[in-house]
């Protein structure tokens, strides 16, 4: 493997499309037709599973072990989902083998609205207004195309989870950032985002806990968003899929608590606090005022029909796993593993001369900087590929969840707490003699 190698050796751009192959059969003056990729996806990005991770697959190909710590998935470290999910999906499969209703089966979407029930505050939740989906990222992606017409613009945190930038863009609309101020915990600027709202505005995102920074809103700033959501008339978005995985103490606090008199849709999921990223198990819950919204409603309504329904088998996960022990608690509580993790991260990565972290108060990732003075990174996706093919360990730019500058990174904090200190240290190492 050449250890020079750049992002364009992994990247599909160079091929020549101009000059198509001679097929058998054609005369010298026929071509064979090139299709090319739409023109919608020029501006979809998703680096999490970019052209450096098609790069680690190849390495893998190879022989090489990689460490990755470039995706939320906790099931390749060891996390395993409580048996009772499983025992229950494996009973349910003789019933799951034909469509759903379009939403999701009763008893699944009944519990997701008892699930409400018991969180403070929450609107009144029924059991129409809630949609299963093949996770989080369908609802979002089926919300973004009900919603968005030609040049709507949609406020998302900088850093985002970068699907939502992504639909936003696939679905014609345009993603407008708003910065979160890494000197006050990665808490939403309130000033900058207030700034950024046009007549063209018609929703604010707000991920929380965040991916990729950690932070854990406080209901102060919640509180200014909902208002500035309501003085501008804007529907409010909520991913909340770690709302469970919260350190020290950290509260969450669920933005349609704080919003009974606005739209807001709701999205979580199984993915993360019950380990089940694979089963694709999420849903959507839309509370507040509707009458205003029909046609909206009826856009998402038929998107959910146009998908048929979601995977049968892992809506009869959601029942026993809301309604079971909630066994997440043991690995963020003092002495479970989740919490160790963070911790190890933190500490490490701190230690790195040149690097600073906030501490992240909750969801699974840390979002380190890299001191410009110290380190001069110009390039942060040829940072992660070089630390790919030297230390064999992925991770993922921060550019690549809508950072402005190439001085983050953000790592995963999944891997035993011996393996990522390890990770860490080689990073580090890494990091006194790179040079770009």
């Amino acid at each position: 493997m050449d250890s020079n190698a750049t992002i364009e050796t992994v990247s599909t751009d160079n091929l020549p499309t101009d000059v198509p192959p001679r097929v058998p059969g054609l005369s010298p003056r026929q071509h064979q037709r090139v299709f090319a990729q739409s023109t919608k996806l020029q501006d979809v990005l998703y680096e999490i599973r970019g052209p450096v991770h098609a790069h680690a697959a190849r390495l893998e190909a190879e022989g090489h072990r990689i460490l990755k710590l470039n995706i939320g998935n906790p099931a390749p470290f060891g996390f395993e989902a409580p048996d009772v999910i499983m025992r229950d999906i494996i009973q349910a499969l003789p019933y799951a083998q034909g469509y759903s209703d379009s939403k999701g089966i009763l008893p699944a979407r009944r519990a997701v609205v008892t699930r409400y029930e018991l969180v403070e505050g929450f609107p009144y939740l029924d059991v129409d207004d809630v949609y299963l989906g093949n996770g989080v990222s369908e609802l979002i992606t089926m919300t973004t195309q009900a919603l968005l017409d030609n040049g709507d613009q949609v406020l998302i945190p900088a850093p985002d989870y970068p699907l939502w930038t992504a639909a936003t863009s696939l679905a014609g609309g345009t993603a407008v950032h708003y910065l979160c101020d890494e000197t006050n915990g990665w808490m939403p600027d309130i000033e900058d985002l207030e700034s950024k709202i046009t007549e063209r505005t018609k929703a604010l995102v707000i991920i929380n806990p965040n991916n990729p920074t950690g932070a854990v809103y406080t209901r102060e700033i919640l509180t200014k968003m909902v208002e500035l959501a309501r003085k501008h008339q804007l529907l409010l978005l909520a991913d909340e899929i770690y709302d469970k995985i919260l350190y020290d103490d950290a509260e969450h606090i669920s933005v349609a608590s704080l919003a009974p008199d606005l739209l807001c849709f709701t999205f979580n999921g199984l993915s993360k606090a019950y380990r089940v990223a694979g089963y694709r198990s999420a849903w959507l819950a839309i509370t507040g005022p509707k009458d205003h919204a029909a046609s909206l409603l009826e856009g998402v309504n038929l998107l959910a029909n146009m998908r048929l329904c979601p995977n049968v088998p892992a809506q009869h996960a959601i029942q026993v796993a809301l309604g079971g022990h909630q066994s997440i608690d043991d690995l963020v509580l003092p002495g479970g593993r989740l919490l160790e993790q963070r911790d190890v991260a933190w500490t490490k990565l701190n230690e790195i001369p040149g690097v600073s972290c906030v501490k992240p108060k909750g969801a699974l990732y840390a979002f380190p900087r890299l001191d410009p003075e110290v380190h001069e990174i110009h390039d942060d996706d040829q940072l992660v590929l070089d630390l790919l093919l030297n230390e064999k360990i992925l991770l993922t730019q921060g550019t690549g969840f809508n950072w402005p500058e190439p001085d983050h990174l953000r790592i995963v904090t999944l891997p035993w707490a011996r393996d990522l200190a390890v990770a860490i240290e080689r990073l580090g190492n890494f990091l006194v003699s790179y040079r770009q």
